[in-house]
């Protein structure tokens, strides 16, 4: 497992965070404008100019915060590893099993959904570009390791199943998890909180033996 979640910016050759407010601000309308575009178009069919024209900025202002529309997709994606890192995957049991997990998997899904515009855009570069293929390989190790985190904390709750082998569910779980991801680029998926229903109903009778 890996304790630490993988930092994408290592290596990058960043520009210098902006320090006046104003730069800020167009920073995250660039940040912003281009997990719109991703969402919509992907990430080939994405251009900077596509991104620039959804902000009213000057083109050349891309280039103050970003040297390439690689690198913005890098950073969103750091941005959106650094929330999941921040989210605890031990939850107190608080006398009902189902609900606890349903309130955590629908506050990770929640902010997940933020960047499901980086998330697209990173499927499609992780078939072009080897370095951010070796990068998602580190992240599907991180991410497993902390659904298998979670679950450990969850057998020792009360109503438990004793003999569960919890690898081999953190390994399914954690691809059904990227796969729901992938699922939100397309019209007709599940709705969040259908979805968030159906994973709690499956996690806890895998875990749990009904009252």
């Amino acid at each position: 497992m890996t304790a630490h979640r993988p930092s994408l910016l290592l290596g990058e050759d960043l520009l210098p965070a902006p320090r006046q407010k104003r730069s800020h601000a167009k920073r995250a309308q660039l940040k912003q404008a281009a997990l719109k575009s991703f969402f919509e178009l992907g990430y080939e069919r994405t251009s900077i100019e596509e991104i620039v024209s959804k902000t009213g900025l000057p083109t050349g202002t891309f280039y103050q915060h970003f040297r390439s529309k690689r690198q913005l997709l890098v950073v969103l994606m750091d941005e959106l590893l650094e929330g999941m890192a921040r989210l605890s995957l031990r939850p107190d049991y608080a006398g009902d099993a189902r609900a606890s997990l349903h309130e955590l998997l629908l506050r990770a899904f929640s902010q997940d959904a933020r960047y499901l515009g980086a998330l697209r855009a990173w499927e499609e570069a992780v078939l072009l570009d080897a370095e951010i293929a070796a990068s998602q390989a580190k992240i599907r190790r991180w991410t497993a390791g902390r659904v298998l985190a979670l679950l450990q904390v969850l057998r020792r709750w009360p109503g438990a199943r004793p003999r569960v082998k919890i690898e081999a569910l953190a390994a399914i779980l954690d691809g059904l998890f990227w796969g729901r991801l992938a699922e939100s680029f397309f019209a007709g998926s599940l709705p969040l909180h259908a979805w968030v229903e159906s994973a709690t109903d499956l996690i806890y009778h895998a875990l749990f033996v009904d009252p």
